[in-house]
């Protein structure tokens, strides 16, 4: 079993292993979910991270970010690459115009849920070429909506999508998953963690919630327990995040 990561720069590491056994496994809808604040402000430099696992077969990637002006600034920053760098089209380019058949495989950096048609369209074309969301933000009910369209959207697209990896350290209780293993949630210790649930599918909202408040009852009933505590695993990753900015 994966360890759940102590760092920003642990969690990139087994993301990208992770991701690299989805792919080898042929797993074409990849998403990498590292769940923290502020993360989206590190997407240019997680990219090249994630790109490092097209060593020797960055001609056939295409990055691709949400707008012009990211895919601008990347460009200019990155200079002279082996890979494509472009960014989701406009009104006066379609996203169609964004795919060739040279293109081998894609990396869609931090797309939002504002985007999420555009990229549901664009895995449609890219048919069965590999598409890899980086820390995506795709389900913003205050813009995906609640209703039955919403969840027609959920059914039809965002449900297909596999998350090979997802870190998400909440208040004294960790949600993890790392391709292929199931998924995990961890109630921090005083030393490390104790696994409370495994299951096939990501635990989320009332279920999560039921799981959790059964591991804290469960604390508050044995004194001889160490008492859960607030994560602090926030506090560790500051520092990777500040070297991703350099």
């Amino acid at each position: 079993m994966v360890e759940v990561p102590d760092s920003l720069e642990q969690a990139v590491s087994q993301g990208k292993e992770a991701t690299k056994i989805a792919l080898e496994s042929g797993v074409e809808r990849i998403c990498i979910e590292i769940v923290i604040p502020e993360i989206a402000l590190q997407a240019q430099a997680l990219a090249l991270e994630f790109i490092s696992l097209f060593e020797g077969q960055q001609s056939g990637l295409k990055v691709i970010f949400p707008d012009t002006g990211a895919a601008a600034l990347a460009r200019r920053d990155w200079g002279e690459t082996p890979f494509q760098v472009t960014d989701l089209g406009s009104r006066a380019t379609g996203v169609e115009r964004k795919i060739s058949e040279a293109d081998e495989a894609f990396l869609l950096v931090c797309p939002s849920s504002v985007e999420v048609e555009t990229v549901e369209k664009f895995c449609n074309l890219a048919g069965n070429r590999p598409v890899i969301l980086l820390i995506p933000q795709l389900e913003d009910v205050s813009i995906v909506g609640i209703g039955y369209a919403a969840r027609q959207l959920r059914e039809r697209f965002i449900s297909t999508l596999e998350s090979v990896y997802y870190f998400r350290p909440l208040d004294g209780v960790v949600v993890f998953r790392s391709y292929p293993s199931p998924w995990l949630v961890f109630l921090e210790k005083e030393e490390g963690y104790e696994l409370i649930a495994e299951q096939g599918q990501k635990p989320m909202g009332q279920a999560l919630d039921i799981l959790i408040n059964n591991a804290l009852q469960g604390e508050e009933d044995d004194s001889n327990q160490p008492q859960a505590k607030k994560s602090g695993i926030f506090a560790s990753m500051q520092s990777f995040l500040k070297a991703l900015s350099q």
